[in-house]
């Protein structure tokens, strides 16, 4: 179990650094010109999380399953496929990895540019938000929506993948990594795209007191939609009984 929590932490440390740090350093560079000719904008942000989720399921799925999110291990849960009595442990791990991720983007920000680390604060430091910190304006109840949508279909889409017996196991984090591109690509606009508690968390404590006021949206809804698609996958899609949760607890190979 010790192996499991650290290859969730890492795996969760690679997510929220290669996002978040994409979001903060490279999506608007360079910093100075209002047109960021360099920057890679939300598809590269989009791309970023999707990437890390790909890169983390390969290295880290063979020993942990790769969940990196307490929403997938809760959803996990919920459809039979992981044991609940470890829940607790890895959402720990994974909350740890992403506030050590975040913590090291700020080290980075210490020696950049003048005015980098506290512009990215003031900014919110890349955290979901809505209403006045929503990228595009929308409201609460977008933001709920949202969240318990997205998060639904991103779990639906990882059980489907992750079959023992329907799925495909060599292109399960390829799928699971696109499908997190999506996304983004979705949802960038309306509230910066959590669908994974640990990685607002990791952003909101380094955001401020606004981002840190509405963390409890991307905490609470993220997991009520992670688990309507695991009780969902069970009482609809899966159509034999599951095997033992030691077999099938991981989401990649």
């Amino acid at each position: 179990m010790a192996t499991k929590l650290i290859a969730e932490a890492f795996g969760t440390l690679l997510l929220v650094f290669g996002g978040v740090g994409t979001a903060l350093i490279a999506s608007a560079f360079p910093y100075d010109d209002a047109a960021n000719p360099l920057g890679v904008g939300f598809v590269g942000v989009a791309l970023a999380f999707g990437l890390t989720v790909v890169v983390g399921a390969y290295a880290w799925g063979p020993v942990s399953g790769g969940h990196f999110n307490p929403a997938i291990t809760l959803g996990l849960a919920a459809s039979g496929r992981f044991p609940w009595k470890d829940t607790i442990g890895y959402i720990i791990a994974q909350l740890i990895g992403g506030v050590v991720a975040t913590t090291l983007i700020v080290l980075i920000g210490v020696f950049g540019p003048d005015g980098w680390l506290s512009s990215a604060q003031d900014g919110g430091f890349a955290s979901n938000g809505f209403d006045a910190l929503s990228p595009g304006g929308f409201g609460l109840g977008a933001a709920i929506v949202a969240e318990i949508l997205l998060t639904a279909i991103f779990v639906l889409i990882i059980l489907g993948v992750t079959h023992p017996t329907r799925g495909n196991a060599l292109l399960a984090p390829l799928a699971i990594g696109l499908t997190l591109t999506l996304i983004h690509l979705i949802s960038i606009p309306i509230d910066n795209t959590s669908v994974n508690p640990a990685r607002s968390l990791a952003a909101a404590i380094y955001g401020g007191p606004e981002p840190l006021a509405q963390l409890w949206v991307f905490i609470v809804f993220p997991i009520v939609g992670g688990l309507i698609a695991g009780w969902v996958h069970r009482a609809l899609l899966e159509k034999t009984p599951a095997p033992p949760a030691e077999e099938t607890a991981r989401v990649e190979p």
